[in-house]
């Protein structure tokens, strides 16, 4: 019987230490159930965890949220342009237009959740709090204050 479509895609997580045999074995089940006419990835990867949802809504609704107010740019503008400043620059072809007659704009190397191939590669909780710790450097350089998350917690 092939694999429901509703269980695609399919991935386990394996602890630090854990006894692989039970999840090869699970793997082994799914990988041997899936549709022989159809050509099928297998991808191992390591497990890093990521940034959670609450320091998400943190760095836009806080910290790009301030700058933005304190700049009059848009929030997604201040989150571009730090993304730029922290992991850099790189030049990209784009249409030419009267406003950029050469046709070409600065975008940042990676963001947050992209790394320089375009790909999906979303940081880890350490690169992304070390990504928020210079965005609040680069304001308190600027004369603003971006709160701590824990200070937030504290106020409410």
């Amino acid at each position: 019987m092939a694999v429901p479509a509703a269980l695609l895609p399919r991935q386990w997580r394996i602890p630090r230490g854990a006894d692989r045999a039970r999840v090869a074995e699970q793997v082994r089940v799914f990988v041997a159930a899936l549709d022989t006419d159809k050509p099928w990835r297998v991808v191992v990867e390591s497990d890093r965890p990521t940034r959670s949802n609450a320091q998400n809504r943190y760095l836009y609704g806080v910290a790009y949220r301030v700058l933005a107010q304190e700049t009059g740019y848009e929030v997604e503008e201040i989150a571009e342009f730090c993304a730029g400043s922290y992991f850099g620059w790189r030049d990209v072809k784009v249409p030419k237009t009267p406003r950029n007659p050469e046709g070409i704009e600065s975008r940042p190397v990676r963001t947050t959740t992209t790394d320089e191939h375009g790909k999906r590669a979303v940081l880890d909780k350490q690169a992304f709090s070390d990504y928020v710790a210079w965005i609040q450097r680069f304001a308190a350089s600027k004369g603003l204050y971006i709160p701590e998350p824990d200070e937030l917690e504290a106020a409410a």
